[in-house]
């Protein structure tokens, strides 16, 4: 049963909730379902940036290295249609909100150890819902599943994964240490990471698919009342032909701290990269 009704004027309804109060109930039964749309033109809006925001978002190579960045990096807030991102990355931050056609406006904060964090939430319907059609969810970490991305611009979605939870390790080890001290051996692997299975499984039978790359899947962090994490690793030669694939086009956006280590090796074992891997 409610309460009994009191409070009328500004600010009534602060702190009330459809279980507590019949007014609030009735009026969200009847905008339930309902579809708003904008009357006034966005160009006329008054806050900031309001001139330059898209009204509509389509798949073009730009929004689908976006949709990569906020499926790992990035998060739906089902409260007032937002759109969230946080990166250690500047550059990463910038090229997001130019990819989605914004002015590169965001705040920097410190953590706890007095790393810089650059971050990025505003409330867009039409873009919270254009991702949502592409397979984005709220609380997405443990229920990402398939991206619904045109096979044509798969490519910048995986550069976007790859650059929001992934890497490109490249690292020297000493080995065969007991009868040999000049002897090193480079290890070079791509690798993605993401607490939902099911989106690491789609994410691996689509590169066997359209590269046929092998790869397999590791597990960590399975200790009690922890969810686990997941790893899809790339061999060497795997690596070479998805950063092949990845860094083809030279204009395509991109995090260019990681682009740097392929270039990096790319141009050390030049022989190796140009014969077939296959």
């Amino acid at each position: 049963m409610f309460g009994g009704v009191t409070g009328t004027g500004k600010g009534w309804a602060r702190g009330k909730t459809a279980a507590t109060d019949p007014r609030v109930a009735r009026a969200a039964v009847a905008h339930m379902g309902l579809r708003y749309e904008r009357r006034t033109p966005i160009a006329q809006c008054r806050w900031p940036g309001a001139s330059t925001r898209p009204t509509s978002y389509e798949w073009t190579v730009s929004t689908a290295y976006a949709v990569g960045l906020i499926a790992t990096d990035g998060c739906l807030i089902e409260r007032g249609c937002a759109i969230a991102f946080v990166s250690k990355d500047a550059q990463l931050v910038e090229t997001l909100l130019r990819c989605l056609g914004r002015e590169p406006r965001y705040r920097v904060t410190r953590s706890r150890l007095g790393r810089l964090h650059y971050r990025f939430q505003q409330k867009d319907a039409s873009l919270y819902r254009w991702l949502a059609q592409a397979g984005l969810t709220p609380r997405k970490s443990l229920t990402l599943g398939a991206l619904r991305v045109p096979d044509a611009l798969l490519v910048h979605v995986v550069r976007g994964l790859l650059n929001g939870d992934g890497s490109i390790i490249d690292k020297v080890w000493r080995a065969d240490t007991s009868r040999r001290s000049d002897y090193y051996y480079e290890w070079f692997r791509v690798q993605f990471v993401s607490a939902s299975r099911v989106h690491v499984d789609w994410l691996h039978a689509k590169l066997r698919t359209v590269l046929g790359l092998r790869g397999w899947i590791g597990i960590r962090g399975t200790a009690a009342r922890r969810n686990p994490t997941y790893q899809l690793n790339f061999g060497k030669h795997d690596s070479i032909a998805l950063l092949h694939w990845l860094y083809a086009d030279r204009e395509a956006p991109c995090l260019l701290r990681k682009r740097e280590i392929w270039d990096d090796y790319a141009r050390r074992h030049r022989p190796l990269i140009q014969k077939p891997t296959r």
